[in-house]
């Protein structure tokens, strides 16, 4: 069979260039070596943790926040069988709708393990072991990421875990250590901590989230620590050893000195993420990776070998589904002749805790660093109606804007929502906007979003209600 793309991977990237390629009117397949499609993202990442979050934070509210708001439901009960099965609905559904818009699209799928076999070929290696070769114009890797292993450490995914085995345990450990405080460690140690466990962080460096401004993560370990979490900062794991039926961690302070030890029930292991892409064959190709084993691309997502392309968490670049997405659009366009196109400055993150924590463009840091002239715009929810009024007002909003220009650099937010809300800055740096832009455009009232528009008029010292 011949096409004229073949894309490996149906992650958020993959998934997505098949299907805006079909669109396009390539004639596209995919080759997928889960039995369902959406990746590490829908099957044991994005999805099945925010629903955990979701489920585990309604657990929480209505063992500790119903009753000052006058509902009166008794004490919770866990059912985390339940809640697991809750979780498994909501991967189900969306899987499910990935394959929907596959065949809706007329995208032909093969189950099975891909090798680049040369340019041009795919070999697809089924569960029985059987083989065939699929003949196309271009090939997109788009197969994703693995988690980061730690030297001398074993996964077993049943005492020491991975984000995979945080998301499937059958009872809830009476304490977790995370080792790592990126995004993941805290999400899933969030998820754990309000279910019951004694959550206690390991981490390296001697802060949280490593890249996020540098304010936001102060106050935001402030928040995880008066929530229970507890943080040993400046710690380097050296060794974690099965004791029974749990483990012990011993570390040591990353700068040297005595170790420590701690017994756990379960270690998480949440040091980030390496690109996958064992058994491509790309060695045999001879496509050039650096030296974090990610591909090589130019501005065009294409290897140094004709045809063949890359996108994700393969290549350099945040680790972030919406960034894989938009570069799956961007080289199915240019496949088909169009100029696609992804805007590195202006992709937002965000972390899905109570509160969350969002952040789009330059932090403090980087703009120091660089020796750009800025002007800082701060509103907390404290002051924002809608936050008195919710009982959420832990957080606050941060507008980084160019001094001559005023053009937004940076947006920051810690808070209720601040998932949704950094979308508002996402739109106007988009277009260039700047902080008056924000300022002089109408909220409604009463709502969260108001802190926005108050931070961007902090930006020239005039904010309203502070």
């Amino acid at each position: 069979m011949s096409y004229d793309l073949i894309v490996i991977g149906t992650g958020p990237g993959g998934y997505v260039c098949a299907i805006r390629a079909a669109q396009l009117g390539l004639k596209t397949v995919v080759v997928e070596k889960r039995k369902t499609h959406g990746g590490t993202c829908l099957n044991i990442g994005c999805i099945p943790s925010k629903a955990l979050l979701h489920a585990s934070h309604s657990f929480e509210d209505a063992k500790s926040h119903f009753p000052a708001m006058g509902v009166v439901v008794g004490e919770p009960k866990l059912d985390l069988a339940k809640m697991q099965a809750f979780k498994q609905e909501g991967v189900d559904g969306n899987t499910k709708g990935v394959e929907f818009l596959l065949k809706k699209n007329k995208i032909d799928a093969f189950i099975g393990t891909g090798r680049i076999a040369a340019a041009g070929q795919v070999e697809v290696t089924a569960e029985d072991g059987s083989k065939q070769v699929l003949e196309t114009k271009n090939i997109v890797i788009a197969t994703g990421s693995d988690v980061t292993r730690l030297p001398g450490i074993e996964i077993d995914e049943k005492v020491v875990i991975s984000s995979t085995g945080a998301l499937e345990l059958g009872s809830v450990p009476k304490r977790l250590v995370v080792i790592g405080a990126g995004v993941i460690g805290l999400e899933l140690g969030s998820v754990w901590r309000r279910l019951g466990s004694e959550v206690i962080v390991v981490e390296y460096l001697d802060r949280i989230l490593p890249g996020m401004d540098g304010e936001v993560a102060k106050q935001f370990q402030r928040l995880l620590t008066k929530q229970g979490i507890a943080f040993k900062l400046g710690a380097k794991v050296t060794k974690v050893e099965r004791k029974g039926k749990g483990a012990i961690l011993t570390f040591e302070p990353a700068a040297g000195g005595a170790p420590e030890t701690i017994d756990a029930d379960a270690v998480l292991v949440a040091i980030g993420r390496v690109p996958y892409t064992q058994g491509l064959g790309l060695e045999e190709i001879g496509i050039q990776k650096d030296n974090k084993g990610r591909i090589l691309t130019d501005a065009h997502f294409s290897t140094n070998v004709t045809g063949i392309y890359a996108i994700g968490d393969v290549i350099d670049g945040p680790m972030l589904a919406h960034k894989a997405e938009d570069e799956g659009v961007a080289v199915a366009e240019i496949l088909a002749g169009k100029a696609g196109h992804v805007n590195y400055d202006v992709i937002p993150s965000v972390v899905y805790t109570f509160p969350e924590v969002a952040s789009v463009g330059k932090t403090e840091e980087e703009l120091k660093a660089a020796g750009i002239a800025y002007n800082v715009g701060k509103f907390p929810f404290t002051a924002n109606g809608r936050a008195k009024a919710n009982a959420t007002t832990d957080g606050f909003v941060k507008i980084l804007a160019d001094a001559t220009t005023d053009k937004v650099l940076g947006v920051h937010i810690i808070g209720a929502e601040a998932g949704n809300l950094i979308h508002e800055a996402v739109l106007a740096m988009e277009f260039g906007g700047s902080s008056e832009d924000i300022a002089r455009s109408c909220h409604a009232h009463p709502t969260l979003s108001e802190a926005v528009k108050e931070a961007a008029l902090a930006v020239e010292k005039r904010a309203i209600h502070m």
